[in-house]
């Protein structure tokens, strides 16, 4: 296995979406166009399934050095209200666009720390959207939760307000690896979130656990681990740390690149945490995602409904997305749109009456194909041809396929592809090899994280 860590521990992307985002249209992308499909998807699938929506919120008290989310470092709370009115008077300008009462079947606070507003502040939030739209009848709410800072007011307002689902970042528990990356808080605070959002009524409480972090060793991982089998969370998202210090605004600093285990180190942290999980009851749901077979998310993943999307792995898919914040991402199936990365700019935007938009896609045939393709990968382990691509492209994704084949990470069958289970740790360079986009034009300068 240490060989194959060799071998495929290339840059890549997570496949959140495809085309990736450094592949999108920055001079070209047009807003009015971006309204179009936006308004198209709109029409197609609100009275029938309901749309998604996603709410960033970037406001975080302190600089954890792992993350490498759009965030703004402040301790001042006075930025909560203008925030709030912007992102308010975004969605009133998507109501605009649409024409018809919203549908929502999907909503998810996510950051930043969405727990850094207050929960007035988040009642008043989420209240604003809430007015103007529909519930679905199988509505799921969701949000992030810091574990040191999220209070049962949070989580009583919340609860009260139709949310069901929360997700704690727990990283590691170790106090060398937390003093790193600067994200601090103890078993203890962690076990206490737990216990009462389960008393107030969520349904389905997740950890969120890092491997590859720096100081971290194997020994480490079996220490968070097993004490997280012991609160024992629905479903863990337990995913490798993305080292990518070049990007823009990126924390990822205070530590050495030597204090990181190296890619044959996070395989081992990888393979001891899929062992422990699945001793544990934990079943994998996709990549890096696993779940105990009550909670919904394995359920979907039996039915064949599992789906993944910016915001990683969810039970529900819908054709509209709708991201509102700074930074956010809109996905209309055919068309992405992502807002400003600037809150003062995003502000400023809205505050005019324009979308606050600075980039974005519009999906070619072959992109609808490889997407397809992409999402059958990551949420079914497989994928069959006849979903379409054309010959000489088909027959160049199976020349990039033989290599994995020789080394047992894919089976090459006439209708298809299938992962097998050694594969699944090398399921983004798998994806790879459909990436139509990135083998027209490699990237000039780094932009993914190393795939192992």
């Amino acid at each position: 296995m240490c060989t194959l860590s060799k071998k495929y521990n290339v840059p890549g992307p997570r496949y959140t979406s495809y085309p990736t985002v450094p592949y999108w249209e920055r001079d070209g992308f047009s807003g009015s166009n971006w309204k179009v499909a936006a308004k198209r998807s709109f029409d197609q699938s609100n009275a029938a399934s309901g749309i998604s929506v996603y709410i960033h919120l970037p406001f975080c008290e302190s600089l954890c050095t792992f993350c490498g989310c759009l965030k703004r470092i402040t301790k001042r709370h006075s930025v909560e209200d203008p925030y709030i009115r912007a992102v308010l008077k975004e969605w009133k300008l998507y109501r605009e666009i649409f024409g018809k009462r919203p549908v929502i079947r999907t909503l998810h606070l996510g950051g930043g720390t969405p727990t850094f507003f207050s929960p007035e502040n988040l009642q008043l939030l989420v209240r604003g959207i809430l007015r103007f739209a529909d519930r679905a009848p199988d509505w799921e709410f969701s949000f992030e939760g810091h574990p040191s800072n999220t209070t049962r007011e949070h989580l009583q307002v919340l609860y009260d307000l139709g949310f069901r689902r929360v997700s704690y970042g727990v990283q590691d528990y170790n106090p060398g690896v937390q003093e790193a990356i600067n994200r601090k808080q103890s078993f203890e605070e962690v076990a206490e979130i737990t216990r009462l959002s389960r008393e107030i009524g969520y349904t389905s409480v997740g950890h969120d656990i890092i491997y590859g972090l720096p100081r971290q060793t194997a020994d480490h991982v079996r220490d968070t681990l097993g004490k997280t089998l012991d609160i024992r969370p629905d479903r863990i998202a337990f995913y490798s740390y993305a080292h990518v210090p070049w990007m823009k605004g990126n924390g990822q600093r205070g530590f050495r690149d030597s204090d990181l285990p190296g890619a044959a180190g996070k395989l081992r942290q990888f393979a001891l945490g899929e062992e422990i999980l699945g001793k544990g009851g934990y079943a994998a749901v996709g990549m890096d995602h696993y779940a105990l077979e009550s909670d919904v998310l394995y359920r979907a993943m039996r039915s064949g409904q599992l789906h993944r999307n910016f915001m990683g792995y969810t039970e529900t898919a819908t054709q509209l997305t709708i991201g509102l914040g700074v930074s956010s991402i809109s996905d209309s199936w055919d068309a992405f749109a992502q807002n400003v990365k600037s809150v003062e700019e995003y502000q400023h935007l809205v505050d005019c009456g324009v979308l606050p938009l600075m980039r974005g896609h519009q999906l070619t045939l072959a992109d609808r194909q490889v997407r397809r393709h992409i999402l059958n990968l990551m949420c079914r382990n497989e994928t069959q041809w006849n979903l379409g691509l054309p010959a000489d492209v088909r027959e160049a994704v199976v020349g990039r396929l033989v290599q994995p084949e020789a080394d047992g990470l894919v089976e090459l069958l006439p209708g298809g592809i299938r992962i097998t289970q050694r594969g699944r740790r090398f399921m983004r360079n798998i994806c790879m090899a459909f990436d139509l986009r990135l083998h027209e034009k490699s990237p000039e300068t780094r932009l993914f994280s190393m795939t192992v």
